[in-house]
């Protein structure tokens, strides 16, 4: 099993990155923030987890052992696939998933996209006892790292029609021009205060 990879980054994409290892290109999947850490051309590290299939050997890639360990733990939860463990990652910081796994908050499952609360209440029952809070509180509040949400929001963009460097641009824009629209964090909030100050730009340019 691939435990963690070292190399030259080759590629940054939405969702995935790709990582030149004695001259092989290894695919890894990832959350945002541990891909907003990579930058095309410069050596980078990650721990990975390999998830083998009949038909597949997939890779996916954090920024350290104690995010891998959580994605490990929660999809051992039945009906909680990888993809699944890595939007719940994309929300929520390591820490964070351990507070509500402890405390019980179903709230803050149902807060990632594809779990209802049905499937909220199956991950607090079977994580219960698993997964124990660290008390590191820059942990808890996500610490320096990229905000969880952009990633989501930086998708939306390019499937309505905007380039990448656009979209993030936009996006930094509206963090630095409006903080209390993202402090939240509620991704269709951001998203339509992105495209408010987009459609200013464009009627600016258009003038």
């Amino acid at each position: 099993m691939i435990s963690s990879l070292t190399g030259t980054v080759r590629h940054v994409g939405l969702h995935s990155a790709v990582i030149d290892v004695g001259g092989f290109g290894m695919l890894v999947h990832a959350t945002p923030r541990t891909l907003s850490g990579l930058h095309v051309g410069r050596e980078a590290s990650v721990e990975t987890s390999m998830v083998v299939r009949e038909d597949s050997m997939t890779l996916f890639g954090f920024s350290d052992a104690a995010e891998r360990e959580v994605f490990e733990v929660i999809t051992g939860v039945s009906g909680i696939g990888p993809r699944l463990g890595l939007s719940i990652l994309a929300v929520h910081t390591p820490e964070e998933v351990r507070i509500a796994a402890t405390a019980g908050d179903v709230k803050a499952f149902t807060r990632v996209p594809g779990i209802g609360p049905k499937g909220a209440q199956r991950i607090v029952l079977e994580l219960a006892g698993k997964l124990v809070p660290t008390g590191d509180p820059a942990a808890a509040a996500g610490g320096t790292a990229e905000q969880p949400w952009k990633g989501q929001v930086l998708e939306a963009l390019v499937g309505l029609g905007w380039t990448e460097k656009d979209a993030g641009k936009a996006i930094d824009a509206t963090v630095e021009a409006e903080p209390e629209a993202v402090e939240a964090g509620d991704v269709g909030q951001i998203l339509r205060t992105v495209l408010r100050g987009l459609g200013r730009g464009s009627a600016r340019a258009g003038r």
